[in-house]
């Protein structure tokens, strides 16, 4: 059962104004409600017959992290507790961005909450923004510190007025734990480094390359062309370190107990810090094993979970994303299964859902996307996704072979055509984006680019194209009402909100430019964001699309995510449609052309659904009630409706 209903059954209905005993015993109760399932899960990691002390340290830490959260998150715990499952709401809708590319500074963030306020984002994504290296740092996921403030971006108290601010204004804080490894500048590691065996053993560090190798075998490569093969050799402390992800971060050694316990301590001091979501980024790679890929291990999943029910027991209103880009049937395990089922992680990102929908616009048509949907494992009734239409980092293209295979294509060309689409191999494409981490050997690749540009309106405006800028916002708007209506928390990338393009500056930095995925990270235009209210824009345009699109969402409480979704066959390649709701009055039914084309539906189809009354629709979209013509109706290219019965 999942632990959190079962923690809001023990609170009950919560005094108004509890007072410290009243909090500590809420508490106990928690406690002692995860309690077999905590010992369960820490000794299957660490064996009782030589961690049993450890496993009372923890007990005692989890009441000393407790009391060092305040009074205004423990009560909004509380809150939180007896709402139920609140990320489900369909109020909240979200943006993704860079401090220092948006806003300077942490102050001039909370300078830019009347932007948010208007647009209606009330879930923030704010990047890494701890204490990171100067040079090379993997866009901040290289970790100094896991607490404290870059100095970049301003100090902890201007965090600590941030978050007051939020939760003044509702709105939701999502921060980074890089989970998976440190930077080589992090406490840690300057003592591993300086000899120190203890520290050593935070990491996976060898004295020769026999362990190594035998990792290599099975270990595949994250950054092939910047950073090949997966362990770096240390001359100060003439030991070789795993580094799967960049010869600056070296992955931590879960297998000691030491590291989880120091870990869960950095976790709860992030929380304390008014965090309401914590995204584990990499948490697929945490446990490490000879003669696998070291991906996704069921220890891997214990251990996300051991984290989960512990934070649960300090914050419980305070919720984990899993930041793992995988096949469908193995990031639905990351909700939890069997006796976890709904106790690892409540969200988590609907990849595949994504790169399906990009796949839909290069091809024109929804076959694959279809599939991909209908095959999707149901997840737990508690967890729900984020769903996006791009974000800071590469468009992977982790599709089902069997997938693509049943649609009578050949995986391997398939992959190459999207790479071709979109990163500028044809000259009749839309698309101006490029390849990330292009692996020759296996002609594996992945995408990055703006929306926009992904979209064709670079292209256009370089071209003069009225028509192709007419079609690049349609097909924003396409994707985002797609994203806006579907069961999950929606996630605006910042800039696509004005349609911005491909930033190529990246270029000259010598610190970024082997890295193309900044290409979609600029700096946020605020010259143009000044000049919105001017009519006749591409900017304006897709602000106000999506702007609308955001308000519509917030008013429609059928797009909570209920499990109540349904996909429709529309008899036609190039559409999507699919339904929320159960097919009573309030439902939603979703139709998008992907088609640059116009194509049609039946009208009897949406008669008998309930979408179509005397030969009219209401699309509310365009706050219209329109006619059919011959029985069809038609949407032009890449035209969306939300209908409504009438």
């Amino acid at each position: 059962m999942n632990q959190a209903a079962i923690h809001r059954a023990l609170q009950g209905h919560i005094q108004k104004d509890p007072g410290a005993a009243e909090l500590k015993r809420l508490f106990e109760k928690r406690l002692a409600a995860n309690f077999t399932l905590l010992q369960s899960l820490f000794f299957s990691l660490y064996p009782e017959s030589a961690h049993r002390e450890t496993f009372f340290r923890l007990q005692d830490q989890l009441y000393s992290l407790f009391k060092k959260r305040s009074r205004d998150l423990k009560l909004q715990d509380l809150r939180r507790l007896e709402e139920g499952n609140w990320y489900q709401s369909e109020k909240w809708v979200g943006m993704q961005l860079y401090v220092d590319r948006f806003s300077g500074t942490l102050k001039g963030l909370e300078e830019k909450l009347p932007y948010f306020e208007k647009l209606g984002i009330n879930f923030l994504h704010l990047m890494p923004i701890n204490k990171r290296p100067k040079g090379p740092n993997d866009g901040g996921y290289a970790v100094n510190s896991y607490t404290e403030v870059d100095p970049a971006f301003g100090q902890d108290r201007d965090l600590a007025r941030l978050t007051s601010s939020f939760r003044e204004k509702g709105i939701c804080l999502m921060l980074d734990f890089v989970v998976n490894h440190t930077s080589d500048e992090f406490a840690w590691a300057k003592r591993a480094r300086k000899g120190d065996s203890e520290f050593q053993a935070y990491y996976y560090t060898y004295p020769d390359r026999s362990i190594p190798d035998l990792f290599e075998e099975s270990l595949p490569e994250v950054f092939p062309e910047t950073s090949p093969g997966n362990f770096t050799y240390i001359p100060e402390m003439q030991r070789w370190v795993m580094t799967v992800f960049n010869t600056y971060q070296w992955d931590l050694n879960y297998t000691n107990p030491r590291v989880f316990l120091s870990m869960l301590e950095n976790l709860v001091e992030l929380a304390n810090k008014g965090v309401d979501v914590v995204r584990f980024d990499a948490l697929a790679f945490l446990w490490k094993k000879i003669g696998t890929d070291s991906q996704n291990l069921p220890e891997a999943h214990r251990l996300v979970s051991l984290f989960r029910l512990c934070l649960q027991v300090v914050a419980p209103g305070v919720i984990i994303l899993a930041e793992a880009i995988v096949a469908p049937h193995e990031i639905v395990r990351y909700f939890g299964e069997g006796a976890l089922e709904g106790n690892e992680c409540e969200i988590a990102y609907n990849a595949t859902f994504m790169a399906c929908l990009w796949n839909s616009v290069a091809t024109k048509k929804t076959l694959l996307l279809n599939r991909s949907l209908r095959a999707m494992p149901p997840k737990p009734d508690p967890c729900t996704w984020i769903n996006y239409v791009r974000c800071h980092d590469d468009i992977g293209l982790g599709f089902d072979d069997a997938h693509i295979a049943a649609l009578g294509w050949d995986p391997g060309l398939h992959r190459r055509f999207l790479l071709d689409y979109f990163c500028q191999r044809l000259d009749w494409s839309p698309a101006k984006g490029a390849v990330f981490m292009y692996n020759p050997l296996t002609g594996d690749g992945r995408i990055t680019g703006s929306t926009a540009s992904l979209l064709g309106l670079e292209k256009a405006l370089e071209e003069h194209n009225a028509a192709g800028i007419t079609d690049a916002i349609s097909k924003i708007g396409l994707l985002y009402g797609i994203v806006f209506a579907s069961p999950g928390i929606p996630l605006v990338y910042a800039g696509d909100e004005i349609g911005m393009l491909n930033d190529y500056s990246y270029r000259g930095d010598p610190d970024k430019s082997d890295d193309s995925r900044w290409i979609n990270r600029p700096v946020h235009d605020w010259e143009t964001v000044s000049h919105l209210e001017k009519e006749g824009t591409h900017a304006s345009e897709i602000y106000r699309n999506i702007q609308k699109l955001i308000s519509l969402r917030k008013e429609l409480p059928i797009l909570a995510d209920q499990d109540n979704t349904r996909l429709h066959d529309a008899g036609n390649e190039h559409l999507l449609v699919f339904e929320r709701g159960s097919g009573e009055a309030d439902s939603l039914l979703v139709v998008a052309n992907f088609d640059s084309s116009a194509q049609v539906l039946n009208a009897s189809w949406l008669t008998a659904l309930g979408y179509v009354k005397n030969g009219e629709y209401r699309n509310l979209i365009d706050e219209g009630s329109k006619g059919i013509r011959s029985g069809l109706l038609e949407l032009p290219p890449y035209e969306l409706l939300w209908l409504v019965k009438i």
